[in-house]
């Protein structure tokens, strides 16, 4: 069902621990001539180009790629009361969180009349994607726009791929989500085409470009988001998810196995991985991931993911090992299921979001924890973060010299632009008080 790595018995350097990270075949590169195809054709021949695009890849061609107000109205509407009332709930739970990272303004005085203020600014437009292949994610609705407003931005596109099942509109889920928070900026398209239209822009469906690129998607849309970075930014290159155990012998080896299968269940490349020092748990653990993989909903995917090369139970020494190969794989989600999860976590460094204790699963923080689900993937959270309010910020450095201040430091800085065979540089303070001594002369 999953293999075993077992790295007992060594000392690992952090090479032979990054070595040792079980990871999928796929690359984001192997996708990126397809990717960069699909881009070059929307920016050929915009609408019509993302059209073809939708029938050929997604098996349906929409009626028109912009959504009329009228569906996102029909969608908010028919929204299940069950859903709009947990959705609402999440909207309120990620809304406090996020907030909370919107750093203050704030000013330092380096001397009387010498300030440098830092002030944190939104961008003013941002393209949000929504996938829509295996399955439905209005809670990834919430996640990208929901930090987009708190950090002030004004201008939300929204893009999510037509669905067959629905004559070629948007699942009306995420129209009702988008619906509910106020987002009525929607296209019904999917995939690298997608990403390329919102970076790019498309005059004849009235798509303006965005500063900034964000949302989880598929290989492609990963390729894509790298093709397009400089054109506008992007949050990370999500692939496949992937979920980390790290536990010991106090954990519930059932408990343990739901969280792995959990998240197989999104994808076939879907990383599901297990470092331990307990055998004994790492046996029972393989023992019920047979049996759930068999009796979940989408049991030949989980079976795939589990049985892929991304996939392993990791036996170790100790829970030091077992933090150190965590560092080294990079995990999106990490869960810390042991009977002193502080003290594991002390030694954590690269993670996406963790969560601790046996009352903190995975599950939780895609939807309703507060914290936000889209996160780097593929080892990425080695040296990049989630999804949050700070992603759509740019910190600018605003500064403020009084006439006394900037003479202060005249010859220093005419020291150091000469020192630097930039005399120009010097010469613009000092043209200053020149032409104040000029003025009144004069």
């Amino acid at each position: 069902m999953i293999q075993t790595i077992d790295l007992r018995g060594s000392e690992p350097t952090p090479a032979a621990l990054l070595a040792s990270v079980p990871r999928a075949l796929t690359s984001v590169a192997v996708a990126a001539d397809v990717a960069a195809e699909l881009i070059a054709d929307v920016r050929a021949r915009g609408g019509a180009a993302l059209l073809d695009q939708a029938e050929r890849l997604d098996r349906v061609r929409p009626g028109q790629v912009r959504v009329p107000p009228s569906h996102i109205t029909d969608a908010v509407t028919g929204l299940d009361p069950a859903v709009r009332t947990a959705i609402t709930e999440t909207i309120h739970r990620v809304r406090l969180a996020s907030a909370a990272q919107v750093p203050p303004h704030v000013t330092t005085t380096i001397e009387a009349g010498a300030t440098v203020t830092q002030r944190w600014q939104p961008v003013n437009r941002v393209g949000l994607y929504v996938p829509g292949g295996k399955a439905v994610y209005p809670s990834s609705v919430v996640m990208n726009v929901v930090p987009a407003q708190v950090s002030g931005v004004r201008s939300i596109a929204l893009a999510s791929p037509p669905q067959s099942q629905f004559d070629g509109r948007v699942h009306p889920t995420i129209l009702a989500v988008a619906g509910l928070l106020g987002v009525d900026e929607i296209y019904a398209m999917g995939g690298a085409g997608a990403i390329g239209a919102l970076a790019y822009g498309v005059e004849d469906i009235g798509l303006d470009p965005v500063q900034i690129v964000t949302g989880p998607g598929n290989v492609y849309v990963a390729a894509a988001k790298r093709l397009i970075r400089g054109q506008a930014g992007i949050d990370s290159e999500a692939g496949p998810t992937d979920i980390l155990v790290i536990a010991d012998a106090a954990a519930d080896p059932l408990l343990v196995a739901a969280d792995l299968v959990s998240q197989a269940e999104h994808d076939e490349l879907a990383a599901a991985v297990l470092v331990t020092d307990s055998p004994e748990l790492a046996e029972a653990v393989a023992a019920h991931l047979a049996v759930l993989a068999a009796s979940t909903t989408h049991s030949e995917r989980v079976t795939a993911a589990l049985r892929g090369r991304q996939s392993a139970i990791v036996l170790v020494d100790d829970l030091q090992v077992a933090a150190a190969f965590s560092n080294a794989f990079g995990p999106e989600h990490l869960e810390i299921q042991t009977s002193d999860p502080d003290a594991v976590l002390a030694q954590i460094e690269n993670a996406g979001a963790i969560f601790l204790g046996p009352y903190s699963p995975v599950s939780l923080g895609d939807y309703v924890a507060g914290s936000n689900h889209v996160l780097p993937t593929g080892g990425q959270a080695r040296f990049s973060s989630g999804l949050g309010a700070y992603t759509f910020l740019r910190p600018q450095q605003v500064v403020r010299y009084s006439r006394e201040a900037l003479e202060a430091v005249a010859d220093h800085i005419a020291a150091l632009s000469n020192a630097e065979a930039l005399p120009a540089h010097g010469d613009a303070v000092a043209a200053r008080f020149q032409a104040a001594r000029f003025s009144a002369d004069s």
